[in-house]
């Protein structure tokens, strides 16, 4: 099958997650090349978004509950320990930053501050909404500068990626594509 075929095999979606990236070769403790040092905004951005998704998720059913004054406070909670062990070790502390993508079940396409090489291999992590985190590894296909002048375009394709990983992308795709679809609909109507 020509490689252009190839691209299109799996279903594509535009959408926001957490997102966390290395090169293989780079030590996990170290502070990545080209990335901006994890600020209080950064780190309360990517504790709130799950949190914010999963409430979202449950709708009328969690606003009414007891629990989610607890749920709160424990989300409050572990902010102040990521902000806390982020102040201890500055540049020490990697953590997932919201970021746009394009998600498929073959790989990912990210913005990035910093350059790779085709062929490069990532160690990707991603927290799909509300809670699941799926770790991966992926070949670099190509790092394009942005016309901005901001950073890389850059498109992976997953070389590692567990079957059940994979299921909850593919999951996570079909469901994201029909609640738009139906959003649409209904904003048609």
């Amino acid at each position: 099958m020509p490689r252009s075929d190839e691209r299109r095999e799996w279903l594509r979606i535009d959408d926001r997650v957490l997102l966390e990236y290395r090169l293989i070769t780079e030590q996990e403790e170290s502070s990545i090349p080209g990335m901006p040092p994890v600020s209080d905004q950064a780190i309360a951005e990517a504790m709130r978004k799950p949190a914010a998704d999963f409430f979202a998720q449950q709708g009328e059913q969690l606003a009414h509950s007891p629990l989610l004054p607890w749920m709160m406070k424990v989300d409050w909670l572990l902010e102040v320990i990521v902000k806390t062990l982020a102040q201890m070790h500055p540049g020490g502390v990697p953590i997932a930053q919201i970021a746009d993508v394009n998600l498929s079940g073959g790989g990912i396409g990210f913005n990035s501050p910093r350059s790779f090489v085709a062929e490069d291999k990532l160690s990707i992590k991603v927290v799909l909404p509300p809670f699941t985190p799926i770790d991966a590894t992926a070949r670099v296909i190509r790092s394009i500068p942005l016309k901005e002048g901001l950073g890389y375009s850059i498109a992976t394709e997953f070389v590692s990626l567990s079957p059940t990983d994979q299921e909850h992308l593919i999951r996570h795709i079909l469901q994201t594509q029909a609640e738009r679809l139906r959003a649409r609909r209904n904003h048609t109507s």
